[in-house]
């Protein structure tokens, strides 16, 4: 399936499917976190998908708000101007944009930059969140959400566990390292933001489950197929190997919760951190001192 055919198709289910399950639980603690400006402000979406973070903000403050959107995706660009409606060129800007290698805005622009769901696509995320608080104005909020460490969890220890019985041994390891470079966990996150030079750092966590009838039912949902699927499957570059070791997961899946719903752990993050004011400089006898204002 080409690129476009699988956006397209991720773009038909993202809004019914992915969204109400996955995307808004996430973007739900950004909406908690969210410390607007007292009057005007501009804000940055950054990955905006479809919409819905932004839509949710400008209908809850419609004065005074004014939010940039970008997204690398025309198609769910497409979907959220059609979302947000009379809004969309009104109060929310839409701008087609790959954030992957940074940001094509000025410095310190706006008074929130939030990123739901795309920060561990970017390749150091750090420099992700350096970038966006260098759009970012001195005291303006930064959030970004992801799932940490404990996400999938079940999902992995059968992985484990269908891998051990057959010796598979290395593929085991790539299990392993896949599990730790992306899903880290929370003191790793707050130590990106820390380097980033945010101040003031919370973070939000929130666990939930996904629940699936069958394993087939895991399998084929989008959640799954359009998420972390193809990466699982490229720990086994054998095909008939990979054949053989996910027929073994849906075996004990359906196995294992024969009579009830298969549970998978979720365990999602909010980080709120704050630029810190532009720095000073005091001079003490013949001695400079670079101090940053509190």
């Amino acid at each position: 399936m080409s690129l476009y055919k699988r956006q397209e198709k991720l773009s038909s289910v993202y809004e019914k499917e992915i969204e109400p399950v996955w995307s808004d639980k996430f973007g739900n603690l950004i909406l908690r976190k969210l410390q607007l400006p007292s009057s005007k402000g501009m804000l940055l979406d950054v990955a905006c998908r479809a919409g819905q973070l932004s839509y949710e903000i400008i209908k809850k403050h419609p004065d005074g708000i004014r939010i940039i959107a970008i997204d690398p995706s025309s198609l769910f660009l497409n979907l959220a101007r059609k979302r947000v409606g009379s809004f969309s060129g009104s109060k929310i800007f839409f701008r087609t944009e790959d954030p992957m290698n940074g940001l094509s805005f000025a410095d310190e622009v706006y008074d929130v930059t939030f990123c739901n769901l795309a920060i561990t696509e970017f390749k150091d995320p750090t420099l992700s969140i350096s970038e966006f608080s260098r759009v970012t104005k001195p005291n303006g909020q930064v959030l970004f959400t992801l799932p940490l460490r404990g996400t999938w969890m079940e999902i992995f220890d059968i992985f484990r566990e269908v891998l051990t019985k057959i010796d598979e041994y290395d593929i085991l390891g790539r299990v392993d390292t896949y599990e730790k470079e992306n899903f880290p966990e929370a003191d790793e996150v707050k130590v990106w933001a820390e380097n980033a030079g945010l101040q003031n750092i919370t973070i939000e966590t929130e666990r939930f489950e996904l629940l699936f009838k069958s394993a087939r039912e895991f399998f084929y949902s989008p959640v799954v197929e359009f998420g972390p699927l193809d990466d699982w499957k490229k720990f086994i570059p054998d095909r008939v190997l990979l054949k053989k070791v996910f027929k073994d997961i849906e075996n004990s899946i359906d196995t294992l919760f024969k009579g009830m719903v298969f549970p998978v752990t979720v365990e999602a993050a909010c980080i709120s951190g704050f630029k810190p004011e532009e720095e000073e400089i005091f001079l003490d006898d013949d001695d400079i001192e670079i101090t940053v204002e509190e």
